[in-house]
C-alpha cells in the first residue's frame, strides 16, 4: 500500500494503463494523448478511468495537464447466483477455490485478501481479521468452520496465507489474476453456462454485500462488514437486491442439534420448528 492508500492492484492497473499508451503515443506530450483518448474506443467510464491515472501521472512529472472530461455511467453489476460461485470454486485448485470462498464469505476487497497472513486467522473463533486498504475501516469477520479448515489445508510455507512475499506482490497477483481467468473460462466451457465468466473478485465482494443485506435489512451491518467510512458508498447495494427472488430457495429439514449444525455452517437460516418436531431451514439457490 503506498502513501496515497492505492491498493497494488490499482497501482499495477494503471502503470498498465499508461504503459499501453506510452507504445502508441508521446506519453510526455498531454495535447498528444488527449487526442488519443477522443479516438479510442473504449466506453465513457473507461475514459474517465484513464484520465484518473493520467492526472496522477502528469502531476507526479509536474507537467501542466487540462483533465478531458468524460461521464462514468453506473452499470448495475451482474450478481452471480450462488449455485455459480460454488461451480466456478469446485472446479478451481485448492489455492483458487479457498481464495474465491473467502471473497464469498467476506466480501473483503482483492487486496485484502491476497495480504492476509496466518496471523490473521483465529481457528477457534473462526473469524479472519481484515487490513483494509483504500482507506476502509478494519474489521473482523466470520467465516465458516469449512472454509477455516479448507484454508488451514493450505501450504504454510510463508507469514502470508496466498501469496509468496519474495515475488513483488503486483507481479504475484497479475499471475494469479491471469491464471485464474483462464481456469475460470474452462469451467464455463465445461458445464455450459457462460455466466460464470462473469464471476470477477470484484462481484464477490457485490455478491456479499447484497445478500447480507437481503437477509438482514440492516445497512449499518453491511457498512461494517465491507469496511466503509461512508454510508453512502454501502446504498447502493440496497439497489441490487431486486435481482434476487424470494422463491429461490433450497428447503432442508432436521430433527436434532447434530443434524442442524451442519446445515447452518453451509449458510441455510433456521425458518420455524413444525408442530412434529422438525426444524426447517431455508438458503437462496
Amino acid at each position: 500500500m503506498n502513501k496515497q492508500g492505492f491498493s497494488p492492484a490499482t497501482i499495477q492497473a494503471a502503470v498498465k494503463t499508461l504503459r499501453a499508451i506510452a507504445r502508441r503515443v508521446n506519453l510526455l506530450n498531454p495535447e498528444t494523448v488527449k487526442s488519443y483518448l477522443a479516438m479510442l474506443r473504449v466506453s465513457e467510464t473507461r475514459k474517465q478511468k484513464i484520465t484518473e491515472d493520467l492526472t496522477r501521472f502528469y502531476e507526479y512529472k509536474k507537467i501542466p495537464f487540462a483533465k478531458p472530461h468524460y461521464r462514468r455511467i453506473e452499470v448495475m453489476p451482474l450478481l452471480p447466483l450462488e449455485v455459480e460461485i460454488d461451480q466456478l470454486a469446485s472446479g478451481l485448485g485448492k489455492k483458487s477455490a479457498t481464495f474465491i470462498l473467502v471473497l464469498k464469505e467476506t466480501g473483503m476487497r482483492l487486496g485484502e485478501c491476497w495480504n492476509l497472513k496466518w496471523i490473521d486467522l483465529d481457528t477457534e473463533s473462526c473469524t479472519i481479521r481484515v487490513t483494509p486498504e483504500k482507506g476502509s475501516n478494519p474489521r473482523t469477520l466470520k467465516i465458516s468452520t469449512k472454509l477455516v479448515c479448507m484454508i488451514n489445508a493450505l501450504p504454510k510455507k510463508w507469514a502470508y496465507i496466498f501469496r509468496n512475499p519474495a515475488v513483488p506482490i503486483e507481479n504475484s497477483l497479475h499471475t494469479f489474476r491471469r491464471h485464474f481467468v483462464e481456469q475460470r473460462r474452462k469451467i464455463a466451457k465445461k458445464i455450459q453456462n457462460p455466466r460464470i465468466e462473469s464471476i470477477n473478485f470484484k462481484s464477490l465482494r457485490h455478491w456479499r454485500a447484497s445478500t447480507l443485506y437481503y437477509k438482514t435489512k440492516d445497512i449499518l451491518l453491511v457498512k461494517d462488514a465491507l469496511g466503509h467510512k461512508s454510508i453512502a458508498s454501502t446504498m447502493k447495494y440496497t439497489h441490487l437486491i431486486d435481482q434476487f427472488k424470494e422463491e429461490e430457495y433450497t428447503v432442508k429439514a432436521a430433527q436434532s442439534e447434530a443434524e442442524a449444525k451442519p446445515l447452518i455452517e453451509m449458510g441455510f437460516q433456521f425458518v420455524l420448528t413444525t408442530p412434529d418436531g422438525y426444524m426447517l431451514f431455508r438458503k437462496r439457490k
